[in-house]
Protein backbone atom coordinates (compact mmCIF):
# COMPACT_ATOMS: atom_id res chain seq x y z
CA UNK A 1 0.00 0.00 0.00
CA UNK A 2 1.30 3.35 -1.19
CA UNK A 3 -0.99 5.51 1.09
CA UNK A 4 -1.69 5.30 4.67
CA UNK A 5 -4.74 6.57 6.58
CA UNK A 6 -4.13 8.02 10.52
CA UNK A 7 -6.90 10.06 11.73
CA UNK A 8 -7.72 11.04 15.54
CA UNK A 9 -9.44 9.41 18.71
CA UNK A 10 -11.69 12.46 18.64
CA UNK A 11 -12.89 9.71 15.64
CA UNK A 12 -14.29 7.68 17.75
CA UNK A 13 -14.02 4.87 15.52
CA UNK A 14 -14.38 1.58 17.78
CA UNK A 15 -11.08 -0.22 17.88
CA UNK A 16 -11.95 -3.72 15.79
CA UNK A 17 -13.49 -1.12 12.73
CA UNK A 18 -10.04 0.86 12.90
CA UNK A 19 -8.36 -1.97 13.16
CA UNK A 20 -9.93 -3.58 10.27
CA UNK A 21 -9.98 -0.82 8.12
CA UNK A 22 -6.46 0.19 8.50
CA UNK A 23 -6.63 3.16 9.88
CA UNK A 24 -3.96 4.30 12.53
CA UNK A 25 -5.20 6.27 15.77
CA UNK A 26 -3.31 8.88 17.56
CA UNK A 27 -4.76 10.00 20.94
CA UNK A 28 -5.57 13.47 21.76
CA UNK A 29 -5.19 13.72 25.35
CA UNK A 30 -7.43 14.23 28.50
CA UNK A 31 -5.71 16.72 31.54
CA UNK A 32 -7.02 15.62 34.91
CA UNK A 33 -5.35 18.18 37.86
CA UNK A 34 -1.57 17.76 36.42
CA UNK A 35 -1.99 14.89 34.90
CA UNK A 36 -1.87 14.22 31.33
CA UNK A 37 -3.22 10.96 29.79
CA UNK A 38 -3.75 9.94 26.05
CA UNK A 39 -7.63 8.99 25.69
CA UNK A 40 -7.96 5.09 25.47
CA UNK A 41 -5.13 4.73 26.49
CA UNK A 42 -4.68 6.27 30.01
CA UNK A 43 -8.25 6.84 30.61
CA UNK A 44 -11.42 5.45 29.55
CA UNK A 45 -14.54 7.25 28.71
CA UNK A 46 -16.12 6.01 31.55
CA UNK A 47 -13.88 7.52 33.79
CA UNK A 48 -14.30 10.42 32.30
CA UNK A 49 -17.53 10.65 32.59
CA UNK A 50 -17.22 9.57 36.41
CA UNK A 51 -14.71 12.43 36.74
CA UNK A 52 -17.15 15.12 35.84
CA UNK A 53 -19.73 14.04 37.58
CA UNK A 54 -17.49 13.93 40.99
CA UNK A 55 -16.94 17.53 40.00
CA UNK A 56 -13.60 17.29 42.37
CA UNK A 57 -10.25 17.95 39.99
CA UNK A 58 -10.19 19.82 37.13
CA UNK A 59 -10.38 18.37 33.92
CA UNK A 60 -8.97 19.43 30.27
CA UNK A 61 -8.00 18.66 27.08
CA UNK A 62 -5.09 19.13 24.67
CA UNK A 63 -4.13 17.78 21.38
CA UNK A 64 -0.85 16.02 20.51
CA UNK A 65 2.38 17.73 20.13
CA UNK A 66 4.14 18.15 16.92
CA UNK A 67 6.78 15.48 17.97
CA UNK A 68 4.00 12.84 18.77
CA UNK A 69 3.16 13.34 15.38
CA UNK A 70 6.05 12.85 13.57
CA UNK A 71 6.59 9.49 15.68
CA UNK A 72 3.08 8.64 14.43
CA UNK A 73 4.27 9.16 10.71
CA UNK A 74 7.33 7.75 10.87
CA UNK A 75 5.72 4.44 12.52
CA UNK A 76 3.39 4.12 9.91
CA UNK A 77 5.97 3.98 7.60
CA UNK A 78 7.72 1.34 9.16
CA UNK A 79 4.41 -0.51 9.88
CA UNK A 80 3.16 -0.24 6.19
CA UNK A 81 6.09 0.20 4.36
CA UNK A 82 3.87 3.49 2.38
CA UNK A 83 5.48 5.97 0.88
CA UNK A 84 2.86 8.75 1.45
CA UNK A 85 0.23 9.64 4.23
CA UNK A 86 -3.60 10.95 4.50
CA UNK A 87 -3.66 12.27 8.17
CA UNK A 88 -7.70 12.89 8.62
CA UNK A 89 -8.08 15.20 11.75
CA UNK A 90 -10.38 17.35 14.23
CA UNK A 91 -11.61 20.38 13.27
CA UNK A 92 -9.35 23.03 13.00
CA UNK A 93 -12.27 25.50 14.82
CA UNK A 94 -12.53 23.38 17.37
CA UNK A 95 -8.81 22.00 18.06
CA UNK A 96 -4.64 22.97 17.29
CA UNK A 97 -4.65 19.04 16.06
CA UNK A 98 -4.32 19.69 12.93
CA UNK A 99 -1.98 22.83 13.15
CA UNK A 100 0.17 20.18 15.09
CA UNK A 101 -0.18 18.07 12.85
CA UNK A 102 0.78 20.28 10.19
CA UNK A 103 4.12 20.94 11.68
CA UNK A 104 4.95 17.58 11.89
CA UNK A 105 4.34 17.04 8.23
CA UNK A 106 7.23 19.45 7.32
CA UNK A 107 9.49 17.88 9.51
CA UNK A 108 9.19 14.57 8.06
CA UNK A 109 8.29 16.15 4.56
CA UNK A 110 11.83 14.13 3.35
CA UNK A 111 10.72 10.64 4.40
CA UNK A 112 6.89 10.59 3.55
CA UNK A 113 4.46 13.11 1.86
CA UNK A 114 1.73 13.83 4.60
CA UNK A 115 -1.70 15.39 3.30
CA UNK A 116 -3.34 16.20 6.80
CA UNK A 117 -7.12 16.58 5.88
CA UNK A 118 -8.75 19.60 8.52
CA UNK A 119 -12.24 17.50 8.75
CA UNK A 120 -14.43 20.54 9.82
CA UNK A 121 -16.09 17.94 12.51
CA UNK A 122 -15.52 15.19 14.85
CA UNK A 123 -16.91 11.60 15.84
CA UNK A 124 -18.11 8.94 13.24
CA UNK A 125 -18.75 11.45 10.72
CA UNK A 126 -14.86 11.57 10.69
CA UNK A 127 -14.35 8.32 11.38
CA UNK A 128 -16.34 7.22 8.03
CA UNK A 129 -14.31 9.33 6.34
CA UNK A 130 -10.83 7.70 7.30
CA UNK A 131 -12.10 4.18 6.92
CA UNK A 132 -13.59 4.76 3.01
CA UNK A 133 -10.54 7.28 2.70
CA UNK A 134 -8.12 3.36 3.72
CA UNK A 135 -10.46 1.64 1.75
CA UNK A 136 -9.66 3.24 -1.51
CA UNK A 137 -5.88 3.79 -0.37
CA UNK A 138 -6.01 -0.32 -0.63
CA UNK A 139 -7.74 -0.41 -4.13
CA UNK A 140 -4.58 1.63 -5.35
CA UNK A 141 -5.78 5.51 -5.36
CA UNK A 142 -3.31 8.27 -5.40
CA UNK A 143 -2.69 10.25 -2.19
CA UNK A 144 -4.52 13.30 -3.43
CA UNK A 145 -7.85 11.18 -4.20
CA UNK A 146 -7.57 9.44 -0.88
CA UNK A 147 -7.40 13.00 0.54
CA UNK A 148 -10.50 14.24 -1.54
CA UNK A 149 -12.54 11.47 -1.12
CA UNK A 150 -12.01 12.56 2.93
CA UNK A 151 -12.33 15.64 2.89
CA UNK A 152 -15.64 15.13 0.21
CA UNK A 153 -17.26 12.37 2.79
CA UNK A 154 -16.76 14.94 5.64
CA UNK A 155 -18.19 17.55 4.32
CA UNK A 156 -21.46 15.92 3.17
CA UNK A 157 -21.50 14.43 6.88
CA UNK A 158 -24.11 16.26 9.23
CA UNK A 159 -23.81 15.70 13.23
CA UNK A 160 -26.48 16.65 15.61
CA UNK A 161 -26.30 16.31 19.44
CA UNK A 162 -28.39 17.17 22.87
CA UNK A 163 -26.31 17.55 26.46
CA UNK A 164 -27.79 17.79 29.15
CA UNK A 165 -25.94 20.81 30.18
CA UNK A 166 -24.03 23.47 28.53
CA UNK A 167 -22.03 24.03 31.05
CA UNK A 168 -19.37 21.85 29.88
CA UNK A 169 -19.27 23.41 26.90
CA UNK A 170 -19.55 26.90 28.35
CA UNK A 171 -16.17 25.78 30.49
CA UNK A 172 -14.17 24.34 27.59
CA UNK A 173 -15.16 27.42 25.51
CA UNK A 174 -15.99 25.02 22.20
CA UNK A 175 -19.51 26.56 21.86
CA UNK A 176 -19.20 28.92 18.65
CA UNK A 177 -21.56 31.51 18.13
CA UNK A 178 -24.01 28.89 20.19
CA UNK A 179 -22.61 31.38 23.02
CA UNK A 180 -25.63 33.97 22.43
CA UNK A 181 -27.64 31.38 24.23
CA UNK A 182 -25.57 30.83 27.43
CA UNK A 183 -25.46 32.98 30.33
CA UNK A 184 -28.98 33.17 31.54
CA UNK A 185 -30.33 30.84 29.26
CA UNK A 186 -28.09 28.23 31.32
CA UNK A 187 -31.35 26.12 31.98
CA UNK A 188 -32.38 26.11 28.04
CA UNK A 189 -32.51 22.09 26.50
CA UNK A 190 -30.87 23.56 23.02
CA UNK A 191 -30.68 21.11 20.09
CA UNK A 192 -27.02 21.44 18.77
CA UNK A 193 -24.67 21.02 15.51
CA UNK A 194 -21.21 21.29 14.02
CA UNK A 195 -21.49 23.59 11.47
CA UNK A 196 -18.04 24.79 9.53
CA UNK A 197 -16.58 22.83 12.13
CA UNK A 198 -17.51 24.70 15.35
CA UNK A 199 -20.48 24.14 17.82
CA UNK A 200 -23.72 26.01 16.53
CA UNK A 201 -27.32 26.43 18.00
CA UNK A 202 -29.61 24.39 15.91
CA UNK A 203 -32.62 24.85 18.29
CA UNK A 204 -33.86 26.11 21.55
CA UNK A 205 -36.31 23.46 23.42
CA UNK A 206 -37.19 23.59 26.62
CA UNK A 207 -37.27 19.91 27.76
CA UNK A 208 -35.25 16.76 27.33
CA UNK A 209 -37.83 15.20 26.12
CA UNK A 210 -38.44 17.60 22.95
CA UNK A 211 -35.01 18.34 22.50
CA UNK A 212 -34.82 14.60 22.19
CA UNK A 213 -37.79 14.37 19.58
CA UNK A 214 -36.16 17.18 16.95
CA UNK A 215 -32.71 15.24 17.63
CA UNK A 216 -34.56 11.73 16.22
CA UNK A 217 -36.73 13.92 13.83
CA UNK A 218 -33.66 16.34 12.16
CA UNK A 219 -31.40 12.58 11.88
CA UNK A 220 -34.72 11.36 10.03
CA UNK A 221 -34.42 13.85 8.13
CA UNK A 222 -30.79 14.01 7.11
CA UNK A 223 -31.01 10.57 6.10
CA UNK A 224 -34.11 10.53 4.33
CA UNK A 225 -32.16 13.74 1.81
CA UNK A 226 -29.49 11.19 0.53
CA UNK A 227 -30.79 10.79 -2.55
CA UNK A 228 -31.83 7.91 -4.82
CA UNK A 229 -29.37 4.72 -4.14
CA UNK A 230 -26.74 6.36 -2.31
CA UNK A 231 -25.61 5.20 1.09
CA UNK A 232 -25.37 6.42 4.54
CA UNK A 233 -23.60 5.20 7.47
CA UNK A 234 -25.12 6.59 10.70
CA UNK A 235 -23.49 6.51 14.48
CA UNK A 236 -25.39 7.32 17.35
CA UNK A 237 -23.22 8.54 19.95
CA UNK A 238 -23.35 8.84 23.70
CA UNK A 239 -22.06 9.65 27.16
CA UNK A 240 -23.18 7.84 30.05
CA UNK A 241 -26.23 7.10 28.59
CA UNK A 242 -26.63 3.74 26.95
CA UNK A 243 -29.96 2.77 27.24
CA UNK A 244 -31.06 6.21 25.05
CA UNK A 245 -28.65 5.59 22.49
CA UNK A 246 -29.69 1.60 21.71
CA UNK A 247 -33.59 2.96 21.49
CA UNK A 248 -32.60 5.69 19.40
CA UNK A 249 -30.77 3.08 17.24
CA UNK A 250 -33.29 1.21 17.13
CA UNK A 251 -35.66 3.75 15.87
CA UNK A 252 -33.57 5.09 13.14
CA UNK A 253 -33.17 1.53 11.65
CA UNK A 254 -35.85 1.20 10.18
CA UNK A 255 -35.16 4.94 7.74
CA UNK A 256 -31.71 3.95 7.52
CA UNK A 257 -33.10 0.92 5.41
CA UNK A 258 -29.62 -1.13 5.09
CA UNK A 259 -28.33 1.62 3.36
CA UNK A 260 -24.44 1.34 5.27
CA UNK A 261 -23.57 0.96 8.46
CA UNK A 262 -25.97 1.70 12.02
CA UNK A 263 -23.19 1.71 14.43
CA UNK A 264 -23.59 2.52 18.70
CA UNK A 265 -20.43 4.17 19.66
CA UNK A 266 -19.46 5.90 22.94
CA UNK A 267 -18.57 9.69 22.52
CA UNK A 268 -14.54 9.92 23.23
CA UNK A 269 -13.20 10.65 26.09
CA UNK A 270 -11.74 14.18 25.17
CA UNK A 271 -15.32 15.18 23.03
CA UNK A 272 -16.70 14.05 26.51
CA UNK A 273 -15.04 16.42 28.81
CA UNK A 274 -16.63 19.28 26.44
CA UNK A 275 -20.14 18.05 26.14
CA UNK A 276 -20.15 16.05 30.08
CA UNK A 277 -22.47 12.69 31.05
CA UNK A 278 -25.93 12.80 29.22
CA UNK A 279 -25.04 13.54 25.73
CA UNK A 280 -26.37 11.94 22.85
CA UNK A 281 -25.39 12.65 19.36
CA UNK A 282 -26.06 11.03 15.97
CA UNK A 283 -23.47 11.40 12.76
CA UNK A 284 -25.26 10.90 9.39
CA UNK A 285 -22.84 10.27 6.65
CA UNK A 286 -23.65 9.73 3.18
CA UNK A 287 -21.64 7.60 1.53
CA UNK A 288 -19.47 9.07 -1.33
Amino acid sequence: MSTAVLTDSTACLPPELAEHAGVAVIPLHVQVGRSTLAEGVDITVAEVAELLRAGKEKVGTSRPAPGEFVVAFRDLVEATACDSIVAVLLSSAISGTVEAAQLAAAAVSEEVRVEVVDSRTLGMGMGYAAVSAARAAREGASLEDVADLARRRCEASSTYFYVDTLEHLRRGGRVGTAQAILGSALAIKPLLMLTDGEVQLAERVRTRAKALARLEERCREAIEAVAGDQGVDVAVHHLGWPDQAEELQSRLREVCDGRGRLDLVELGAVAGVHTGPGTLAVAVAPQA
